[in-house]
Order: C-alpha cells, then sequence, then structure tokens
C-alpha cells in the first residue's frame, strides 16, 4: 500500500470536490475532528459506561473523557511518526504531502473510535446479541439473510461507528458526517464482514469492521485508499496501517488509566498501582518526585503520565522501524504486544490484575447486569412493534417513541430491526433506563 493513496483528503459524499493541499484556518483531517467534537452521538458518550459506573461523587472515566484522552495520545503518536520520518527524510513533505496530518487523522479517528457501543459498556453489546441468539429475537432468524444474521447476532460497536458516521438517516444529511476517507479507514479495526469475522475456527469470537449494509460503503472506502483484499480472507481486506496507531492509543489508555480509577474508588491501594506502573516509567529522578508529593493522587498522575509516555515513544518506534510490514499487512501483532519484553510482560501483568480486580468488582458486575436487562427489555418492546404489519395501539404508542431519524423506508425485516438497533444502541445509560422505567410503568412522566 502507497502512503500517497493512504492519506487521501477526499470526503464521503463529496468525491468530486478537488482536494486541497493549501488551507487557512484548518486542513481537511482538522475539520473532522471539528466535525466529530461537535456532533452529537460524540456528546452522547458523556453519559456511556466506559468501565465503571457513572460517577457519583468521585469522578470516573466515561466513554467521553476516555474517547478525548485516547485522541491526545494518538495525535502525539502521529506526530512522533511524523518526526521520526521526516529524520530518517528531510524531503519527506514533497514525497509524501500529508504525512504532517498523521496526528489530526488518528486524533479524529480516536474520537470516534467507541461512537457506535452501545450504553452499559461491553454488556451492551452481549445484550444485544443475545436478544437474537438467546431471547426473543431469535424468531427472527428466518426474516433475514445469513450475512444479516451475522450482523445481529454478533452486533459489533466498531462496525456501528462507521454505519453513524456514513449512513443517511431520515430527515439528516445523505452524506453522513462527510469525514475523508483517511479519517473513515483509520476507524476500522477489522476490515471485514460479520459472516467472515465473528466466528473463529476455533468457536471463538472475533471482530469485525462493517455491518452488511455497509459492505458497499467500506469497498468503495477500500477501493479508493488501495487498501490490499486481505490473503487470508478474500471478502476482506487488510488494516489501513494508522489503524495500529489508533489501536495502539486505545490500548495504551484504557490499560493505564483504568488503574487510576481504580485508585479512586479505593479498589487498588496506592502501592498496588505504583508497583503496576514505575516498571513503565523512565527517569532517574522519579522516585525523589514521587517522594515529594504528599497526596498520593497526585503520586498516581504522575505515574500515569511517564508510563504513557514510554509506551508513546516505543510504539511510534516500532511503527517506524517496520512501515514496510504494515504497508503490505504482515505485520502480525498489536503495536503494544511489539514493544520491548520487559514492558510487555509488565502490561500482561497489568492486563491480568485489570481483569481480577477491576473488570470483576461488584459495582461493575451489577451496572452491567443491569444493562443487560434493560437493553434486552427494550429491545423486546421497540422490535416485534416496529416489524408488525398489524399493530395494536400499544404498538403505534411505542413506534412514535422512535426519534424519526431512525425509521426506514425500507420494508424487509433487517432493514427495520436495524432502525430499532440504531435507536436503541444510540442511547446514553441514564436515557436507557428512564425508558426502561417508563414504559415498564416503573415510573411516570410528569409535565413538570
Amino acid at each position: 500500500m502507497d502512503w500517497k493513496q493512504l492519506l487521501s483528503a477526499k470526503r464521503w459524499g463529496y468525491e468530486h470536490r478537488e482536494e486541497k493541499d493549501n488551507f487557512d484556518a484548518r486542513s481537511e483531517f482538522q475539520r473532522d475532528y471539528d466535525r466529530l467534537i461537535f456532533s452529537s452521538p460524540f456528546r452522547r458518550l458523556q453519559n456511556k459506561t466506559q468501565v465503571f459506573p457513572l460517577p457519583g461523587a468521585v469522578f470516573v472515566h466515561n466513554r467521553l473523557t476516555h474517547s478525548l484522552e485516547v485522541a491526545s495520545v494518538g495525535r502525539s503518536l502521529g506526530r512522533l511518526f511524523y518526526n521520526l520520518m521526516k529524520k530518517n527524510n528531510p524531503n519527506i513533505d514533497q514525497d509524501i504531502p500529508f504525512l504532517q496530518e498523521v496526528g489530526n487523522i488518528i486524533s479524529s479517528a480516536c474520537l470516534s473510535h467507541d461512537l457506535g457501543n452501545p450504553a452499559f459498556g461491553h454488556s451492551g453489546e452481549a445484550a444485544i446479541s443475545s436478544y437474537f441468539t438467546e431471547g426473543a429475537g431469535s424468531k427472527f432468524e428466518e426474516q433475514v439473510s445469513i450475512n444479516q444474521w451475522a450482523d445481529l447476532t454478533h452486533f459489533e460497536g466498531n462496525a456501528n461507528a462507521l454505519r453513524i458516521l456514513t449512513h443517511a438517516y431520515q430527515g439528516k444529511d445523505e452524506k453522513g458526517y462527510a469525514l475523508t476517507y483517511a479519517t473513515l479507514a483509520s476507524i476500522v479495526k477489522y476490515p471485514c464482514a460479520s459472516i467472515d469475522g465473528h466466528v473463529a475456527k476455533n468457536h471463538h469470537r472475533k471482530k469485525y469492521g462493517f455491518f452488511d449494509g455497509e459492505r458497499d460503503t467500506f469497498c468503495k472506502i477500500a477501493e479508493e485508499l488501495g487498501l490490499r483484499v486481505d490473503p487470508t480472507n478474500t471478502n476482506g481486506y487488510l488494516r489501513h496501517p494508522l489503524v495500529y496507531l489508533v489501536e495502539a492509543a486505545d490500548d495504551i489508555c484504557y490499560n493505564i488509566i483504568d488503574l487510576e480509577d481504580a485508585h479512586h474508588l479505593k479498589i487498588l491501594s496506592y502501592q498496588e498501582v505504583e508497583d503496576l506502573l514505575l516498571p513503565l516509567c523512565g527517569g532517574q529522578n522519579l522516585r525523589a518526585r514521587l517522594d515529594s508529593l504528599d497526596d498520593r493522587g497526585s503520586r498516581v498522575e504522575l505515574l500515569r503520565a511517564k508510563a504513557i509516555n514510554t509506551l508513546i515513544h516505543g510504539a511510534a518506534n516500532v511503527f517506524v522501524e517496520n512501515q514496510d510490514k504494515f504497508l503490505s499487512g504482515t505485520f502480525g501483532s498489536s503495536l503494544v504486544d511489539a514493544l520491548e519484553e520487559p514492558i510487555v510482560e509488565q502490561m500482561k501483568l497489568i492486563s491480568k490484575i485489570s481483569v481480577e480486580r477491576i473488570y470483576n468488582a461488584s459495582t461493575v458486575v451489577q451496572i452491567e447486569i443491569a444493562g443487560y436487562h434493560v437493553m434486552n427489555a427494550l429491545l423486546d418492546e421497540f422490535i416485534p412493534a416496529y416489524l408488525k404489519t398489524n399493530k395494536t395501539m400499544f404498538d403505534k404508542k411505542l413506534v412514535a417513541m422512535i426519534p424519526k431519524q431512525f425509521h426506514t423506508d425500507c420494508t424487509d425485516a433487517y432493514s427495520k430491526i436495524r432502525a430499532v438497533l440504531d435507536f436503541v444502541s444510540g442511547m446514553t445509560d441514564v436515557y436507557a433506563i428512564e425508558l426502561y422505567r417508563k414504559i415498564n410503568g416503573i415510573s411516570i412522566p410528569s409535565l413538570d
């Protein structure tokens, strides 16, 4: 693959508009970032669970703060990559005109990497899938194709993000958010359809990058950017190389920052967090700096910053040193897993402790269980009502609650189910709980 083609500034829906390499206030890729920052799906991330239940007295990260931090790390990764490339080739700007924009492309992709995730963290995805595999939604299998059924039974937030950004919703701009092709491709971590990606030979679930309805969309993006067909799956594509940097930014943030939240919530002691992060931190004077801080929260913040800095520089170096492999699609692991062995082992230890102590903490499990029931219940109300030809009065009332933008003029079952999934998956935790209570008579709306 070729950087000149991979870094296309063409916009989705405006392909015939001439690309500009001269700009006054913002580049095309900075425009992507700004469009996402001001978008409704991005703002809704504020009330979507990252790991811990949404904050009470103690602040913890939500999907929005996580996405902002990932975008910050991603921008640094992109800038480091560019600087290293320019150091090796001072004429790189003439050879690859948009390479200096890589930081903006990555930060935009990072902003949107969680846009498609439903409420209640990963349990929201599992709840949607289980409605079709184990719940009342299993009866709809006969009404959809095999490919479409794979979408429904393995709902994927990454694929949903691409849909949100490119789908023509009712009453909305038919071009979606009209992002650049380079940014859109950098979001898709697993560039294949659900039928090809969701089940491996050992029957463990794998991820995928686009729903059946967006297959043509991604194929168009891939053709424009020159993404190679995956030799192991001729129905899919090799990743856009910048996906690795987006993925690294996400991996770095959630592995490190979840420890910070766990300390705030007293799930992990300060000493436990220090023991986990200190091996990732460089600098001879760090011990003295830590000892000079009386506030343990400030110590954790310093450790977090130093650890992230180490990981960013390591990942950028790996990316530059293995350019040929990334461009040929032969790099065989994530960037974080390709760092120096002591760092990789420490990251594995952090992951192990996180699973044991953080992700299985009682408050985390409780919100997952509650979210599981809420999402299943909402689907069980809205999908049958929207699919019925002869609707009861109650069905009509339910359908009227679905905003116009999520309705579809298509008459097939898959399109109608997808319309409801667009509605439900876009809900915040708070809205989903309130709607669940109202339609089940647990709380009654007031006029106040």
